[in-house]
């Protein structure tokens, strides 16, 4: 093997892992939230669970990436461990479609039909496909699309190269000694353990297997132990993304080593066993790119089945390794571990941000009643809320700036640009609790009272700014449109009523009804209530641009304008109720 040749074999592995790369993420992206959100719901029937995870793992192309997903949903509580176990099995027979992929390179005869299955006659065709719909082509579909076709080609490119560079080998007899080597079972499980490990992929180990067998050299008894240490090594990836998870993302990564290490050393026992009796005489024969996709099919079959029925088991020995504590099981809605399923990650913010827009109107609601009749204890709660509310604006935020920088798609971009401007109004809406609180602490504080009017006009402010903060905690949680059309304009008459309640309370001065003290305080406190229904206004508006948009209506809502006939019905209606 010359230099040259090892140049190619460099080279061709390069293009090889990164065209697994390429593919895996584009096929990922392209799948959305669709798959992995069904997923995240599935329910406790195993054969279910079983049949997604197979599914998931042959459409994005990595059992590593399935199971990731997987100890991520645990970790946030979206899937018990049971559930989980399912879809790590069905992800481990999922992962042998890429083998069986591969092993087209192998394909040899001289009919022209049989040919064009061959890689390297198709290949080409997809790239040229590939190219045009990633640079000519302006939707982000057809880009993404474009993606998985020339990641697929630069895949077998590399493998070709892999192959052809190899191919010398045949006449090294150093290679042929290392091969006999792993012809050992036990050395055969910790290289390709070792193997898959390092480049954190069975799929790729396994490609690599498959380009090794154009040297003809690769037997059927250093192949088999091989391919199940690969399935060893492909838990490392899972168990790196468990480092810093709850218990049960633990126990998912345990069980995924338990069920392929169990799996190994049952199936290569039992054939090592069975082979002393029989004496396969196939072990010494060539094997091919399609019989290693058979075995890894076979061995990954026979695993499954082997531990599908012991799933409650399975879960003991992984609650007795990792072991429960007195604590409270904490899940983590904000795991990046979802970053690789963005839709996931965006359900869950959307959880938090639901969480986040309960515990403001909470807060102000507490507010509202302090300035009515003083709680000394609310102001403490209230305060707390405000930090709360803070923590929530910081933690959300950095967890969506850090999803917006991956590759996602146009609609996952726009919900996280909701998702920003979302708790950006609500921590605002929550500084205007904290403030109305410090209002009604100083009117007790200092021994204030307004007159029965004042305390009348107040409450009525009040009642209109608790309406259209229920309508929208409604319109935010529910993205409901009817209540989103109603904000506006009671808006424009909570505007109505600060500028009528100033001139009254001028009036008031006039006549000595009230004092210039007081007069500071009711400014304070109706211009927090007026900024309080400007905030949810921005909110409601944004709900509906943000449905249009997604609907490609990228024109802004006109209709909540003051000349559309039904805005002015809504406004008559809020005007007669709290204005007369």
């Amino acid at each position: 093997m010359s230099i040259f040749d090892t140049l190619s074999l460099i080279g061709g592995l390069a293009l090889f892992l990164f065209g697994m790369n390429v593919m895996g993420d584009a096929l990922e992206k392209r799948a959305g939230g669709t798959l992995q959100t069904v997923l995240s719901k599935i329910t406790s029937s195993k054969w279910k669970g079983l049949f997604l995870g197979m599914i998931i793992t042959a459409v994005i192309q990595s059992s590593s990436a399935t199971t990731v997903m997987v100890v991520g949903f645990v970790n946030s509580g979206i899937m018990a461990l049971r559930q989980a176990i399912n879809v790590i099995m069905g992800a481990n027979i999922g992962t042998t479609v890429t083998s069986w992929l591969l092993s087209l390179t192998g394909i040899e005869s001289d009919n022209i039909i049989v040919q064009l299955f061959k890689p390297s006659s198709f290949t080409p065709v997809l790239a040229l496909i590939g190219i045009v719909c990633y640079m000519f082509l302006k939707s982000s579909t057809s880009k993404d699309i474009g993606q998985v076709l020339l990641g697929f080609a630069v895949l077998m490119f590399g493998m070709e190269t892999m192959s052809d560079a190899v191919a010398p080998l045949k006449d090294v007899p150093e290679f042929q000694n290392i091969l006999l080597m792993f012809t050992n079972p036990i050395l055969g499980v910790i290289a390709g353990a070792v193997l898959t490990a390092v480049i954190q992929s069975s799929s790729a180990s396994v490609g690599i297997l498959q380009a090794l067998c154009a040297t003809g050299k690769i037997t059927f008894s250093s192949a088999i132990p091989i391919i199940m240490g690969q399935n060893i090594g492909t838990c490392v990836t899972a168990l790196i993304s468990s480092v810093g998870a709850n218990k049960g993302a633990k126990r998912a990564a345990v069980v995924h080593l338990i069920f392929n290490i169990g799996g190994t050393i049952i199936w290569l026992s039992a054939f090592e066993i069975v082979n002393l009796f029989v004496d396969f005489s196939f072990l010494n024969d060539s094997i091919g790119a399609m019989g290693i996709a058979v075995i890894h099919s076979v061995f990954n079959i026979l695993c499954t089945i082997t531990f599908l029925p012991f799933t409650k088991q399975l879960e003991k020995i992984a609650c007795l390794i990792i072991a429960d504590d007195k604590k409270e099981q904490k899940y983590e809605l904000l795991d990046t571990r979802l970053y690789s399923t963005p839709a996931v990650a965006l359900e869950n913010v959307n959880r938090v941000v639901n969480e986040m827009t309960i515990d403001v109107s909470k807060s102000l609601k507490l507010a509202f009643g302090s300035l009515i009749e003083y709680n000394p204890k609310a102001h403490k709660q209230i305060t707390d809320y405000e930090k709360k509310g803070d923590k929530y604006e910081d933690e959300i935020g950095n967890y969506l700036i850090g999803l917006s920088s991956l590759s996602i798609t146009d609609k996952d971009s726009l919900a996280i640009s909701k998702y920003l401007h979302f708790i950006g109004e609500l921590e605002r809406l929550s500084d205007h609790a904290l403030s109305l609180s410090k209002s009604a602490e100083e009117i007790h504080r200092k021994e204030l009272t307004f007159s029965d009017t004042a305390k009348a006009e107040i409450g009525n402010m009040i009642n209109a700014v608790t309406e259209i903060l229920e309508l929208t905690v409604k319109t935010v949680i529910d993205s409901d449109l009817v209540s989103a059309s109603n904000v506006s304009p009671l808006e424009d008459v909570i505007d109505d009523l600060k500028k009528q309640l100033h001139k009254n309370h001028i009036k008031r001065l006039q006549n000595n009804g009230c004092s210039i003290e007081m007069g500071f305080i009711l400014s304070d406190i109706t211009t927090g209530l007026e900024r309080i229904s400007d905030h949810c206004n921005n909110l409601a508006i944004y709900v509906i641009d943000n449905q249009r948009e997604s609907l490609g209506l990228h024109q802004k809502s006109k209709y909540l304008k003051k000349t559309n006939s039904l805005y002015q019905q809504k406004y008559e209606s809020y005007y007669s109720k709290y204005m007369t």
